[in-house]
């Protein structure tokens, strides 16, 4: 067993740039700790693997697809693999939580 503090894991990320930390990596699933300050760009692209998001703090507008939602602490979000998405008009420094099932990357080598 492995437990995580996510104060812990989102002190170990620069505050001022977007960045994306990996913490734990098992074939069937992977687990980041994503952030972008306030104004800052979302520069991710899709992704090979299906992804949902924990919104530890911030705000943001989140848009996959065609749709778009408002986001905030609490919110959950899934996106399947393939999917166009980012996180637009961000007020808030922003910090999620990330998982990609399987791992991040696993698929694109197939």
């Amino acid at each position: 067993m492995q437990t995580f503090e996510m104060s812990e894991l989102v002190k170990r990320r620069d505050p001022s740039q977007a960045s994306s930390a990996e913490f734990l990596r098992v074939p069937s699933m992977s687990m980041s700790v994503y952030r972008i300050p306030a104004g800052a760009p979302d520069t991710q692209r899709p992704h090979t693997e299906d992804e949902a998001y924990y919104v530890v703090r911030g705000r943001a507008v989140f848009r996959a697809g065609n749709e778009e939602r408002p986001v905030a602490p609490g919110a959950v979000l899934f996106v399947e693999a393939g999917v166009e998405h980012r996180f637009e008009n961000i007020t808030e420094d922003l910090v999620t939580l990330v998982v990609f099932a399987p791992s991040k990357g696993t698929r694109a080598t197939r």
